[in-house]
């Protein structure tokens, strides 16, 4: 009842539409790489995006913060990053964690399990990770961004790192509810997109669009990826089974600033929304 009287309110309003198709862009990773916040940014003045995940841990965090700040109708939610992926480059944590990190100090490789890096995932080591210092770390990172970030209103996981175990994920919620930044990896106010991650390049556009048509009125469809220039930076990044970073993800800034794209959903008025519109309208 409190979602109807709230949704009918918008219409009367002129805000939302029940007949609407409703489009949630999340563009994860800002402030891991220059080139990430690039692409974030670009995405959202110049394409669909309307939410951007930041990474405090992220070695071009103090930018991410920056570029935020001069855009605070992009919607922020805190990206909790407990693992750190790339072969080149590495970030580490900011409290003191052993238990999360390898013997380098930097955060475990992985969430899963992987035959390229055997024993270099959370997963593996679950039964070492300490809960108390998972709990610091998270803290220290949505504090953080609380602290400088005004238009935050959610948080999500880094790969997954939020699921590893029963007790990882209840204390996540916990903090979720605590801080007031509901946990929106996975929620009732939206459902996927059938599109996927992982298409190729050639293929992007044709197959969006069509996944765009599948879209019923009245519901919200959520789509995520990892926009970031093709660059000197990113085709330095890369870990085994995924060597194609930067021209994979200048794709995704192409699919979501395509002409074509923009003008489906003009034309088709699709409503595009973030993850902070949502949480206001539901409260």
């Amino acid at each position: 009842m409190k979602h109807f009287l709230t949704l009918a309110l918008l219409i009367l309003l002129g805000l939302g539409s029940a007949e609407a198709q409703r489009l949630l862009i999340r563009g994860d990773d800002i402030g891991g790489s220059h080139a990430s916040n690039v692409g974030v940014i670009t995405t959202y003045t110049d394409g669909i995006e309307r939410t951007a995940e930041v990474m405090v841990v992220g070695p071009w965090f103090p930018e991410a913060v920056e570029l935020l700040r001069e855009h605070e109708g992009l919607d922020v939610g805190v990206h909790i990053v407990l693992t750190s992926e790339w072969d080149g480059y590495k970030w580490r944590p900011m409290t003191e964690c052993p238990t999360l990190c390898d013997e380098y100090g930097y955060f475990l490789r992985g969430t899963f399990p992987s035959q390229a890096y055997p024993e270099g995932s959370m997963m593996e080591r679950s039964a070492a990770i300490s809960l108390e210092e998972v709990e610091a770390e998270m803290r220290a990172q949505i504090e953080l961004a609380l602290r400088l970030i005004p238009q935050v209103s959610h948080l999500s996981s880094h790969m997954g790192c939020t699921r590893i175990t029963p007790e990882i994920a209840a204390l996540a919620q916990r903090l979720a509810e605590e801080y007031g930044l509901p946990l929106m990896d996975s929620s009732g106010l939206y459902e996927h997109l059938p599109y996927g991650m992982g298409v190729p390049l050639e293929e992007r556009e044709e197959r969006f669009l069509a996944a765009l048509a599948t879209m019923e009125k009245g519901k919200t469809y959520m789509h995520l990826d990892h926009p970031a220039i093709d660059s000197p930076e990113l085709r330095a990044t890369g870990h085994v089974g995924y060597e194609n970073v930067a021209e994979d993800r200048q794709g995704v800034i192409d699919l979501w600033t395509s002409p074509r794209v923009k003008d489906y959903i003009a034309t088709h008025g699709i409503e595009l929304v973030s993850f902070g519109q949502l949480l206001k309208e539901n409260k």
